[in-house]
């Protein structure tokens, strides 16, 4: 599991956590549900959130919602401010038919 540790805010108040387990697998996170669709930071949060919940060795495929356009807008920087060279590297996939985008955060 990813190790870095972050200051956000873990009450997540009204909002179900996109994860609350360790994954030993490799998974989805879905962040298309209609609780992102207003919501970037909570979108963002829980994208680290799910990359810091896979461990070592796997990946996660991060499906965004299309309300906030193409990651690389938003999450790309916040990605790379929070993991920085700590082994977590993403790449776009696709976008999704109905209208969302895969990207894939690897785990090393």
């Amino acid at each position: 599991m990813a190790s870095h540790s972050h200051d956000h805010d873990h009450d997540h108040g009204e909002t179900e956590p996109v994860t609350d387990r360790t994954h030993d697998n490799s998974w989805s996170a879905n962040l298309e549900k209609p609780q992102y669709a207003d919501d970037q930071s909570l979108l963002v949060r829980h994208a680290i959130e799910a990359i810091e919940h896979t461990t070592s060795g796997h990946h996660v495929n991060l499906v965004t919602h299309e309300s906030h356009g193409h990651p690389e807008l938003y999450l790309y920087d916040a990605l790379a401010t929070e993991f920085g060279d700590s082994g977590v590297r993403w790449e776009y996939v696709e976008q999704c038919g109905c209208g969302g985008y895969v990207i894939r955060a690897h785990v090393e």
